[in-house]
């Protein structure tokens, strides 16, 4: 990071998923990518293990796309700065040391107060690193569970899942998975100290509670519409409702069960996404209620004047329009089955909006993308974007799409990659 360039806070308020863009957090994929092996990946939460040199070239362009449109805050610049900070240092090195994530190698407390120690004495720079391409293991003798005395963070560059701005508060979220678990700390760091925030957990109110952003969606001031699955149970909704409804006279929120399995459906944004408010992208299973989908309940949760009231509804588009919204489904791998398994593999339904009508998402989902200029999206591309031949803000409605082989391969796609953190609707 250029010290020079002083990071300065943007607010922090986020009332819709496709109100205009105007702050977002992101993690250029590091040397924690290289990190893994086909021993370990599954335990890192991937099917496969990655190329860098084309995860990065990728991410340049998804990056590049959104420093044209937004202010763009990297996890790594922002850590690097509060390490500066000797309480927030000690506070971050305490928490990761001895409570946080999964520890492979069980130290004796000498050793891990001789770490915390080596810790205290890096830069902020070589410290930032260390916490989130983890800590080798000076005796490590080849042996796949002893290399790293602090787990690299293999999933960072998913800035959506540990955080999510919910209004003018940030949900910490608490991870179903404890190589998860020390990006959380991470972030209540940034949020707390940097953007000044306050910060909500739902295992702070049931340890049972869980909650990860890739199912957490804002429809509107008043309605969030979540998934629930093998990554957010109905605990972590119960304490969102409880939450989120205190001091509104009317609050919904609108349940999608997914499948357990196969892993493409971890979260709800891999079948559903906001494109504007009167598009979404979906995964016509889902709507169908059959397949993998057969049996996977949608549930409307209404919370007035302090009543909670369950209803069962078809799917998400008929909840919608129970409350009014009136959304027109874009469906996800077009009108074959086998495309829309095929492309929902790779992310297919994981947009991202920049604003009402203007998404970002992966070009080699050409069923999906075929969809989407069918509806009237124009496709922008993002080395056009870039270079600064093509700007967005001459359409109306597009789908800014970039090439990526690498990163679908990681298991998630362009929302998984942000965290939005302020949106002017």
């Amino acid at each position: 990071m250029d010290k020079s360039n002083k990071l300065t806070p943007c607010p922090v308020n986020v009332c819709s998923e496709t109100g205009r863009l105007r702050g977002v957090i992101l993690h250029r994929p590091g040397v924690e990518t290289e990190r893994m092996t086909p021993l370990n990946c599954a335990h890192a939460l991937y099917n496969d293990i990655l190329d860098k040199m084309n995860v990065d070239a990728e991410y340049r362009l998804f990056s590049g796309v959104l420093e044209r449109w937004a202010k763009v805050y990297y996890v790594e610049d922002i850590l690097e700065n509060l390490l500066d900070t000797p309480q927030i240092r000690e506070h971050l090195v305490r928490e990761s040391v001895f409570n946080y994530g999964l520890r492979p190698i069980k130290l004796s407390a000498e050793i891990n107060y001789r770490l915390a120690r080596e810790l205290m004495t890096m830069s902020s720079h070589d410290l930032t690193k260390v916490l989130i391409e983890g800590y080798e293991n000076p005796l490590w003798e080849g042996d796949l569970d002893n290399r790293y005395l602090l787990e690299p963070l293999y999933n960072l560059v998913f800035t959506r899942d540990a955080a999510s701005t919910i209004y003018d508060r940030v949900l910490i979220n608490s991870m179903s998975f404890e190589v998860r678990e020390r990006e959380s700390l991470i972030y209540d760091a940034i949020f707390r100290n940097f953007f000044g925030v306050e910060t909500l957990n739902a295992e702070s109110w049931n340890p049972k509670s869980r909650t990860e952003g890739g199912d957490i969606h804002i429809a509107s001031d008043n309605l969030l519409v979540v998934g629930e699955g093998i990554r957010t149970n109905a605990k972590g909704i119960e304490y969102l409702a409880k939450t989120l409804s205190r001091n509104k006279e009317s609050f919904h929120i609108m349940v999608q069960e997914l499948p357990r399995k196969p892993d493409s459906f971890i979260h709800l944004d891999m079948v559903f996404t906001f494109l504007g408010k009167h598009h979404c992208m979906a995964f016509e299973p889902m709507l169908r209620r059959d397949g993998l989908f057969a049996g996977k309940d949608t549930t409307l949760i209404s919370i007035e004047g302090g009543k909670v009231r369950y209803r069962q509804v078809r799917n998400l588009l008929e909840g919608l329009k129970l409350l009014g919204w009136d959304i027109e489904p874009v469906i996800g791998g077009g009108s074959d089955p086998w495309g829309q398994l095929r492309e929902q593999w790779h992310s297919g339904a994981n947009f991202f909006s920049l604003g009402d009508g203007k998404v970002l998402g992966y070009r080699r989902n050409a069923r999906t993308i075929e969809a989407l200029d069918r509806a009237g999206f124009s496709v922008l591309q993002a080395e056009d974007i870039v270079s600064g031949k093509t700007v967005m803000d001459n359409y109306d409605k597009f789908v800014a799409v970039f090439p990526a082989s690498e990163l679908p391969r990681a298991g998630g796609g362009a929302r998984c990659m942000t965290m939005p953190i302020w949106r002017e609707d």
